[in-house]
């Protein structure tokens, strides 16, 4: 039942193009000006969109966006598993505390980001737009 909802068109299309969620959900303070951490988010973020944009939009048949959506939210998982142990914890008055904002935005991000690559490689998903360009032309 669920299979079946996801690969409806309309799912599909709403799904790709809100995908930046997982790859921008972030603690508000990463993306501040004293920040190195910004810029791979944001590239993440512009790869994926630009791959919905190819397969909705343009209607192309090639699987190269699929795979590149699969990349980007395979990287934002291993930038993340990376990134969790030096930001896991800060110092406050001298003492070591957990960072609960960070591992709890890393621990959704990543789920997320798992269940977008599962669903990119699923052929039901892919033959739904391609049948809705073929009823198109």
């Amino acid at each position: 039942m669920l299979r079946k909802t996801l690969a409806q068109p309309t799912t599909v299309t709403v799904l790709l193009f809100i995908q930046f969620i997982p790859l921008l959900l972030f603690p508000l303070d990463t993306f501040s000006s004293n920040s190195q951490q910004w810029w791979l988010p944001v590239l993440l973020t512009a790869l994926a969109i630009y791959a919905a944009i190819k397969i909705v939009v343009q209607r192309t048949g090639e699987l190269w966006p699929w795979y590149l959506i699969s990349f980007a939210q395979g990287f934002n998982i291993i930038s993340r598993l990376m990134m969790i142990m030096p930001h896991a914890t800060y110092n406050a008055n001298g003492v070591q505390l957990a960072d609960v904002a960070y591992l709890v935005t890393n621990f959704l991000a990543i789920v997320i980001s798992a269940g977008y690559i599962v669903l990119a490689e699923l052929p039901d998903v892919r033959m739904s737009l391609l049948a809705r360009k073929e009823m198109a032309a």
